[in-house]
C-alpha cells in the first residue's frame, strides 16, 4: 500500500513552511536521513546544511532550532499514522479486527514509498521510537504545549481511544490505554534491539515479539 499525502503541520512550529520550497522539502528528507544515522543529540544544523549544500542561515530561516526540526518531522508522521489508521479501518466492522489493525500499524515497519519526493517512512519510524520523547520530556513542555503543536500525537490517541471504546463501553480509561499502547510498543521495539534482557524477546520470537506482547496486554485488561 502507498500512499503520497501532505498534511497541513502547524504553523507555530515553523518560521517558513518547508513544503513552499523544493530546498526546505530536501532539508526535512536530509534531517530525516541524519537524525536516524547519528542520533537527535549529534544532529546539528551544521551538518544538515552540508548536506543540502547549503547554508546554516537559510535552515534557520526554516525553524528556529534543532529541537523544532524534530517537533515538524514527529508531527507530519502522527498525521500520517492517524491517516492510515482511519483509511484501514473505514470498511472494517469487526471491533476486535478494528484494534488488531491498530496493533499492527504501530508494531509494524512501515512499506517505504519508491517516490522519489516522499519522505523515508522506514527512517521516520526508527526516529520515532528512539527520538519522540525529547519532544515533550522538556522543561518548556506547559509552554509549548499552549500552541498544540502536539494535536496530531493527541489526535492519534483520540482515534485509537475511540476503538477502545467501541469494544468495551465500560472500559474507563481508554485515552490513557491508547498512549500506553503507542509508548510501550516504542519501548518494546527499542529495548528487544538495543536493550534485550529489559525484554522477554528471543531468537524464535524476534520478528514479532513486540506485536505479540502488546496484543496480548491490550486484550488481558479489555476482556
Amino acid at each position: 500500500m502507498e500512499f503520497q499525502v501532505k498534511f497541513d503541520i502547524n504553523e507555530k512550529i515553523f518560521l517558513r513552511n518547508p513544503e513552499s520550497s523544493e530546498v526546505g522539502r530536501q532539508m526535512v528528507k536530509k534531517a530525516i536521513d541524519l537524525i536516524y544515522e547519528l542520533g537527535f543529540e549529534q544532529f546539528t544544523f551544521k551538518k544538515l546544511a552540508l548536506e543540502i549544500s547549503s547554508t546554516e542561515a537559510t535552515i534557520y530561516r526554516y525553524f528556529e532550532n534543532k529541537h523544532r526540526l524534530l517537533l515538524y518531522i514527529l508531527n507530519w508522521y502522527w498525521s500520517y499514522m492517524e491517516f492510515l489508521v482511519t483509511f484501514q479501518l473505514e470498511n472494517v466492522s469487526d471491533k476486535k479486527e478494528r484494534l488488531k489493525i491498530i496493533l499492527n500499524l504501530l508494531t509494524q515497519e512501515p512499506t517505504e514509498s519508491t517516490n522519489q519526493f516522499d519522505y523515508n517512512k522506514k527512517l521516520l519510524n526508527q526516529i520515532v521510537i528512539a527520538e519522540s520523547s525529547k519532544v515533550y520530556l522538556v522543561k518548556e513542555v506547559t509552554e509549548i504545549n499552549k500552541n498544540e503543536v502536539f494535536k496530531p500525537y493527541k489526535d492519534l490517541c483520540g482515534k485509537i481511544a475511540e476503538v477502545i471504546s467501541e469494544y468495551n463501553p465500560k472500559y474507563k480509561y481508554p485515552r490513557s490505554l491508547s498512549t500506553t499502547l503507542i509508548e510501550t510498543s516504542h519501548h518494546q521495539q527499542y529495548f528487544s534491539i538495543n536493550l534485550p534482557k529489559l525484554t522477554d524477546v528471543s531468537s524464535e520470537n524476534s520478528s514479532n515479539f513486540t506485536s505479540k506482547f502488546i496484543e496480548d496486554f491490550l486484550f488481558k485488561v479489555l476482556d
